[in-house]
């Protein structure tokens, strides 16, 4: 559809293909001009040298299949590969993959590590598998994990797959559980956190979420999984919404902060369980069940780590 531009390039033009029909236009020329840095996409839509139909449009505007994309000589300084990235991190991820089909990849994503670039990183999941898959130019995040937080992530291989689980995951047909270990004993067997959550950006930059009748509707549903005496409780959480960090202060609202966590946690609670080893933030995406296109049913369960079941080992029930 486009060719990479070298040191100058001339006008494109790029007819939007039907596969590429309700994608934002910044997403849409992020994937097809490659080598192309961020800033400068986003700097060529904020003057409007973009068209779309011979028209100014805004970089959250959503392509139809036929419009016309008109795209501004590029000047770069030198081609601007991205960096090669460290073959262990390649080989971590190729090892956490737990499933993969022609459409979709669903790995099981390690704790510290992001979904994708930015906020100070050059990489991220979604970066690293594009160079694992070379030859998938489709590949795009589903959905999202907080960088500290580990378990189960899908990235489609294809728009049409894309399409389909972004659909999915509006409804109700996207099922996903959480594993979390929570401070204090969780007394009822089930609990219903239903919330309303706020997103705030703090002077800082960091993002903070905070419960108030002003948010938008948060449910939660909890169950207790196991309870290590008056100390700590492993519950598993289901996101009926899909809110910015909702289990992690859903949990804190319950009265029961999530081990490690450093923004809404309980920080002498993440010493204790730190001091058994429990680096990370203790909250896991284990279970996913996701309808598929063609009527089937995906089903997948994802192991914690050894910091995890090594700390949790350490606990007196």
């Amino acid at each position: 559809m486009t060719n990479t531009p070298s040191q100058a390039s001339s006008v494109q033009m790029l007819e939007v293909s039907p596969e590429f029909a309700g994608q934002r236009i910044d997403n849409f020329l992020r994937n097809q001009l490659k080598g192309v840095p961020k800033t400068l996409i986003y700097r060529i839509l904020r003057k409007g040298e973009v068209r779309v139909n011979k028209g100014r449009i805004k970089p959250e505007y959503k392509l139809q299949a036929g419009d016309l994309v008109r795209v501004p000589p590029l000047r770069l300084a030198e081609r601007d590969e991205p960096a090669p990235l460290a073959q262990g991190l390649l080989e971590r991820l190729e090892a956490a993959i737990v499933y993969e089909d022609k459409a979709l990849i669903v790995l099981n994503k390690p704790a510290g590590i992001a979904v994708h670039g930015g906020s100070g990183l050059s990489y991220g999941v979604i970066e690293a598998l594009r160079q694992l898959r070379p030859d998938a130019k489709e590949l795009e995040l589903v959905h999202r994990l907080d960088r500290d937080t580990s378990g189960l992530l899908m990235v489609a291989k294809k728009r049409s797959m894309l399409r389909h689980l972004h659909q999915e995951l509006r409804g109700d047909g996207v099922d996903k559980r959480y594993m979390a270990l929570v401070r204090g004993r969780w007394e009822t067997g089930k609990k219903q956190v239903n919330a309303p959550l706020l997103k705030n950006t703090l002077r800082s930059g960091e993002r903070m979420v905070e419960v108030t009748d002003e948010g938008k509707e948060a449910l939660t549903l909890f169950r207790v999984l196991r309870r290590f005496g008056d100390f700590a409780t492993l519950v598993e959480a289901r996101p009926v919404t899909g809110r910015t960090h909702q289990i992690r202060v859903h949990a804190r609202h319950a009265g029961h902060a999530i081990a490690g966590d450093s923004k809404y946690g309980d920080e002498d609670f993440s010493r204790d369980i730190r001091e058994l080893g429990g680096k990370r933030l203790f909250l896991h995406a284990y279970g996913l069940k996701v309808p598929l296109p063609d009527g089937g049913e995906l089903n997948l369960e994802a192991p914690v780590d050894e910091v995890w079941s090594q700390t949790l080992g350490k606990l007196v029930e």
